[in-house]
């Protein structure tokens, strides 16, 4: 009785294991990311900079394009304002965010858009969203990880983050 309740618990364990494992890297019923960019999104889902540039770029005042990213000089921001990323397209529907830049650094990121079609939506992005808004300002960067569960949300929002961030002429 005892090797059975033992191999009984070693297998849930292993099974808990492989599925926490699966939905971390895949998302809530192994769904995969369908995401659309830069001009297949609709209008005005380019991203744009309302702010100054005091980098090497040449940006001073607002830019946008609709092909996903600002249009300007290179190198890194100085400068101050608000990056709005392109609109990404996900399967449950468009992810965009803006974020607000002080002396070259991300002080705050916020979700524009996230998918609101039904009560689970909300459910996921209500839980979600706060974790990618603190892991994109600690990062400093879209190089955030996805947040379990929220996988296509996390890949649309990261989409969008590194719109507005190539936008405001950051690195």
């Amino acid at each position: 009785m005892r090797r059975i309740t033992i191999w009984l618990l070693s297998t849930v364990a292993a099974l808990v294991l492989l599925f926490s494992y699966r939905t971390s890297t895949m998302g809530a019923g192994g769904e995969t990311s369908a995401i659309a960019s830069g001009s297949d999104g609709p209008a005005g889902s380019g991203s744009s900079w309302t702010g100054t540039d005091d980098g090497s770029g040449s940006s001073t005042g607002d830019t946008s394009s609709g092909g996903g990213t600002s249009s300007g000089g290179s190198g890194t921001s100085s400068g101050s304002g608000t990056a709005t990323g392109s609109v990404a397209q996900t399967r449950w529907g468009p992810v965009q965010v803006r974020i607000t830049v002080s002396n070259g650094r991300i002080t705050d990121v916020t979700a524009v858009q996230v998918p609101d079609g039904n009560h689970r939506d909300q459910e996921i992005n209500d839980y979600a969203v706060p974790i990618l808004r603190q892991a994109a300002l600690t990062a400093q960067s879209a190089r955030i990880d996805t947040v379990s569960g929220a996988t296509v949300t996390s890949d649309g929002y990261r989409e969008s983050l590194q719109s507005a961030i190539d936008a405001a002429h950051l690195k």
